[in-house]
């Protein structure tokens, strides 16, 4: 409910306005000299606004006539830059921290954002992608302000042809100080050969289902424990963090959907074992908010908020929702891949990760920092796309930009 401290903002799609009524609109936004042409409706946010700027250019944030490439609308503006939505609404700080009724929700502050575009978006690829694409990919995505970027998967070329030439991706990419690089090792060999080509991260997959443990790695839960345990205790003596994944904790394509209880098991298992963090994953993406809920419910009694994450698949068209639940219930690690690549060869049905575009730019509408540029994450995506001659997966990236 809104107040008049805090007023309530809302987007709306708006009628056509004439370059008249928009010359003289009571409430104006600041223009936005894009790099992109756009393909969207006008929207703008609609409730109380700031008093309209000096020189403002009209209610669309769109100066009439203007040419070139084209122009983009406030809303979408404030989306593609936490810094200009803050500048332009200053009380909104306020309101999404203090919120003024219990309906409120008290989203995270900041959220990181781990790309996995590079090895899980890649892997599940037909035709081989070049080191040289990859390794360019990576070095784009480095350079939009992304913490994290799993980068490639130290595991056998016989099951995963794509990821036979991890150790040349690894030793090829220009690193930058700011951010980690963590690489999937699933046995000793996968680690001893990570750490050779320079690894200072690895991360490692168990699963909730029995079933899918065994065609995904080849052993059971229990071993896989067991496998993890020594992986763990080893890559920690040489100062090399782990982090852990669950797989199928929504739903398995083999046993369908998992008992909330079993998943937590298994994250608290890998979480006492040393990963300091654990994702909870949505392999299939067959998740819904309230399993989402239920899931968390569970989950957040064994282990903090602040030691997971979330990493959901878009197959049904519940990632965002899932992912919005979830920083709603206190999580704010988010793993999601550039211009939704991905799947899984060993689970039938699963379409691409949820699109980092689209996570950015549903994060940056709520007012929570992330750090990344969400422009040149699109144009690292528009940059593998045309690479691999598929459009992208992303709705952000599709409205944004136009051939």
């Amino acid at each position: 409910m809104a107040t008049a401290e805090s007023p309530s903002t809302t987007i709306c799609r708006a009628p056509a306005v004439s370059p008249a009524h928009t010359a003289s609109a009571q409430h104006s936004h600041d223009s936005l000299e894009p790099k992109r042409r756009v393909n969207t409706p006008h929207v703008r946010l609609c409730g109380p606004h700031p008093p309209t700027p000096q020189g403002a250019k009209g209610v669309w944030g769109i100066e009439p006539g203007a040419a070139g490439m084209g122009n983009v609308p406030t809303a979408v503006k404030h989306c593609l830059s936490y810094e200009q939505l803050i500048q332009d609404y200053p009380w909104l700080t306020h309101r999404l921290r203090e919120g003024q009724s219990a309906a409120v929700h008290r989203y995270p502050e900041f959220v990181k954002v781990i790309e996995v575009g590079p090895r899980d978006g890649l892997q599940n690829e037909k035709e081989i992608v070049p080191t040289s694409v990859k390794v360019q990919l990576i070095d784009m995505l480095s350079e939009t302000g992304l913490s994290a970027i799993e980068v490639t998967s130290f595991v056998s070329s016989k099951w995963v042809p794509q990821m036979a030439d991890s150790d040349a991706v690894l030793r090829g990419i220009n690193r930058l100080p700011q951010v980690k690089y963590p690489v999937l090792t699933p046995n000793l060999r996968g680690l001893e050969a990570a750490v050779a080509a320079g690894a200072t991260e690895v991360a490692v997959f168990a699963s909730a289902s029995e079933t899918f443990s065994q065609k995904n790695i080849n052993c059971s839960i229990a071993e896989s424990m067991e496998r993890f345990q020594e992986l763990i205790g080893l890559a920690r003596e040489t100062q090399i963090n782990v982090r852990g994944y669950v797989s199928c904790a929504l739903g398995c394509p083999y046993e369908g959907n998992m008992a909330p209880a079993k998943v937590t098991e298994v994250v608290k298992k890998l979480y006492g074992l040393g990963c300091y963090e654990v994702s909870l994953g949505d392999t299939i993406g067959v998740g819904t908010p309230g399993a989402m809920a239920t899931l968390l419910e569970s989950v957040l009694k064994e282990v903090p908020s602040h030691a997971l994450g979330v990493h959901c698949h878009d197959t049904y068209g519940q990632a965002l929702a899932n992912i919005l639940l979830a920083l709603q219930m206190g999580i704010s690690v988010v793993d999601s891949s550039v211009a939704g690549l991905g799947g899984c060869p060993y689970a039938r049905g699963a379409t691409g990760n949820v699109a980092t575009e689209d996570v950015l730019y549903m994060l940056h509408g709520l007012g929570i920092k992330t750090g990344v540029d969400l422009s040149k994450v699109i144009d690292a995506g528009d940059f593998i796309c045309k690479a691999l001659n598929r459009k992208t997966g992303s709705k952000v990236a599709q409205a944004c930009c136009q051939p």
